[in-house]
């Protein structure tokens, strides 16, 4: 290793942590996502050559890595107290006056807005993140350290070297909300209620990867060091932000409970409107002097309370229930209402979910209900008023065959939904096509849902393939389709076909294959043909790529309709390639769908020398030894990576797993033989 390479890391790391504070606390871009990929695919590449030069506060710790076995427990060394509710102004009166008893009648607060996410602890050693836990029961918390770390707006390192615990909420932005439901209800998984739940079970995952996947935020609220000379809690919002923390901007300084109050009627007026749940008001004494005089009870601060916003419901009566078919022949239940206005916006349509959420609830057509935007966004139904029941409310039954095409229905094992398994289903068909065409697929400008539909109902549009044969008469045959509109929509068509492997293989629609995942698949293969000739065992061991996946994968493309439509496709010119580079014919060398993991000095060979010879023979070099790896390469020192692999030898000698010395690894190289099993 040289002084370059050092340096680069250096360098790498700190654009990158100053790249992140821009984007995620100052809401300030300065390069471009494609920009910023690259560079991290740089540093991720060079601590996989170089380990030792891999730090707990690189902006690599973001992807998650190894599956734990549970988490650690965490005493704080200064309690996690939760608050103590107001739901009037009557109780923020008496809050006031139980304050100024005690302290006098000089008394300001500070107002934050309550984010509904999980209490969040973290701990700063000499400006590097070392630790972060969930309150638990206030006294000891549970170790979730990695699921931090994949946390892009939380800092891993302080833009000062300073020792501090910081207090803060981590919390799932609406977008995410809906998307992370509509990912879940598409593969049959049970749905998160709100986005707090979301984010509490993505930080509980025992796999930080998939709480990587899931874009978890964060505000910090509470500051607690002896190295900050602040006295104040809004001097202490202020450095936090200093330090490079985000925090909600809007805070505010109030100088009696009246204002306490206006802020509170501010924050409801905006509330519908934040990008993130907010179900309250925290209202602090500003002056930390005060915050120590007043103290605590053995539950909860007496310098603060939190102004609880009351859930925005409403009655409505269920008209009907109606079925929709998705893409992938999931039959979803949706619940018509009277018409009722609900936190902001006319409802009239509430989500059911699936069949037992339907049986749960016990919702029957002509019931009474109470209804609640999910997160203040999807419209659900949260409990039928059963003593408004006249008895000639209406059971209702899941069907048995899918409600357009009338095939039987399938509930897999450990699955939620329904599913209509018909590939020619109509309503699968044009959900299909609306999502190839989508603006994260195939991104055809002009090619809306209601253009597809009334395509595929003048007959000219069966499958994705036949968007490439369109002629301009068959547009414009349909209504508002006229000379120019045709033109564009079939200049929008011919641009799509240069569209990258990675949106193809999204379009697609292949089961479980969602846009990272398709990314993934995209870097790997590089081609559509390597990946089409990848077996169940190779696709299983890129480390994204989980064996339901690999499964679907496999079976998609040995299906004769998608391979003739595969066809098709290559036949009007699509690119089936990547913008990555990769091997080719992945399938045809020696190491393909091998994982190597390296780890110490090697005599004959560099760390960038071994990476080449096993990336051209079809392998892949990982920095994390587990249950995938297939070979962990030990030089001289090897250190932690290989006590791991002894232990997985040792505790699983069913896996492939085995360690090679320089030599063995050598003759791999050359002859590419099988080797034996343990250690040679």
């Amino acid at each position: 290793m040289t002084d370059d390479v050092r340096s680069r890391v250096e360098s790498l790391r700190h654009k990158l942590h100053e790249y992140d504070y821009h984007y995620h606390v100052l809401d300030a871009p300065l390069i471009s996502d494609v920009e910023y990929d690259r560079l991290l695919h740089e540093l991720v590449e060079l601590e996989a050559l170089y380990p030792e030069l891999q730090t707990p506060d690189s902006p690599t710790q973001r992807v998650g890595g190894e599956v734990t076995e549970g988490f650690g427990k965490v005493t704080h060394a200064f309690p996690m107290l939760s608050l103590s509710n107001a739901f009037s102004e009557a109780d923020l009166s008496e809050f006031d006056a139980r304050v100024r008893q005690m302290i006098g009648e000089d008394v300001h607060y500070v107002c934050e807005l309550k984010i509904d996410g999980l209490a969040t602890s973290l701990i700063y050693e000499e400006g590097v993140f070392v630790r972060g836990a969930t309150r638990g029961d206030g006294v000891t918390g549970e170790d979730i350290t990695q699921n931090l770390r994949t946390i892009r707006a939380l800092p891993l390192r302080l833009r000062e070297a300073v020792s501090i615990v910081v207090r803060g909420e981590s919390y799932l932005p609406r977008a995410e909300f809906v998307r992370l439901n509509e990912q879940r209800a598409q593969t049959g998984e049970p749905l998160f209620a709100n986005p707090r739940n979301a984010a509490a079970g993505s930080l509980r995952q025992l796999d930080a990867s998939v709480t990587a996947k899931r874009n978890l935020a964060f505000f910090a609220y509470t500051l607690i060091s002896s190295e900050q000379s602040v006295a104040t809690q809004e001097e202490a919002l202020t450095k936090l932000q200093e330090l490079g923390f985000p925090v909600n901007p809007h805070f505010r300084r109030c100088a009696s409970i009246s204002e306490v109050m206006e802020y509170i009627r501010f924050a409801e007026s905006i509330r519908q409107n934040l990008p993130y749940d907010i179900d309250g008001v925290v209202i602090k004494v500003d002056s930390f002097a005060a915050q120590q005089k007043l103290g605590t009870t053995a539950k909860s601060p007496r310098f603060a309370i939190a102004y609880k916003f009351t859930a925005e419901q409403a009655e409505s009566r269920v008209r009907t229930i109606e079925l929709s078919v998705g893409r992938t022949g999931v039959v979803t239940p949706t619940a018509v209402i009277e018409p009722v206005f609900l936190a902001g916006t006319t409802v009239s349509r509430a989500t059911l979910h699936n069949e037992d959420f339907i049986r749960e609830k016990d919702v029957r057509v002509g019931d009474l209900v109470v209804v609640q935007k999910a997160g203040d966004i999807i419209p659900e139904i949260v409990r039928v008023v059963t003593e408004a029941r006249t008895g000639e409310e209406a059971l209702f039954h899941m069907p048995t065959v899918c409600p357009v095409c009338h095939t039987p229905l399938v509930r897999a094992q450990g699955e939620a939904a329904l599913r209509c398994v018909n590939p020619n289903c109509l309503a699968k068909r044009i959900e299909g096509l609306i999502h190839f065409a989508s603006r994260k697929a195939m991104n055809i400008d002009g090619l809306g849902d209601m253009l597809i539909e009334a395509l595929v109902q003048a007959g000219v549009v069966r499958d994705v393939s036949d968007f490439y044969t369109l002629q301009k008469e068959d547009l414009m045959q349909l209504e508002r389709m006229g000379d120019k509109s045709s033109t564009n929509l079939l200049a929008a068509i011919a641009a799509s076909k240069q569209q990258p492997l990675e949106r193809l293989l999204f379009g697609l629609g292949i089961r479980l294959v969602g846009e990272k995942a398709a990314q993934t698949l995209a870097k790997y293969f590089g081609t559509l043909d390597n990946l089409m000739a990848a077996s169940k065992e190779q696709l299983q061991a890129i480390p994204e790529i989980g064996p339901k996946m690999a499964e679907s994968v496999v079976a998609y493309f040995h299906d004769p309709e998608n391979l003739a439509r595969i066809e098709r496709l290559r036949q009007s010119g699509l690119r089936f390639d990547t913008d990555l580079k990769h091997a080719t014919d992945m399938q045809n060398l020696p190491l393909s769908g091998k994982v190597f993991v390296l780890t110490g000095t090697l005599e004959h060979l560099s760390r960038q020398q071994a990476q080449i010879f096993i990336e051209e023979r079809g392998g892949k070099v990982s920095s994390t030894v587990s249950r995938k790896t297939d070979y962990v390469v030990a030089g001289e020192s090897a250190g932690s990576k290989l006590a791991k692999a002894e232990e997985l030898i040792h505790a699983h000698p069913e896996l492939p797993l085995r360690i090679l010395s320089e030599q063995a690894f050598i003759k791999l190289l050359d002859e590419d033989g099988e080797m034996s099993s343990g250690r040679e």
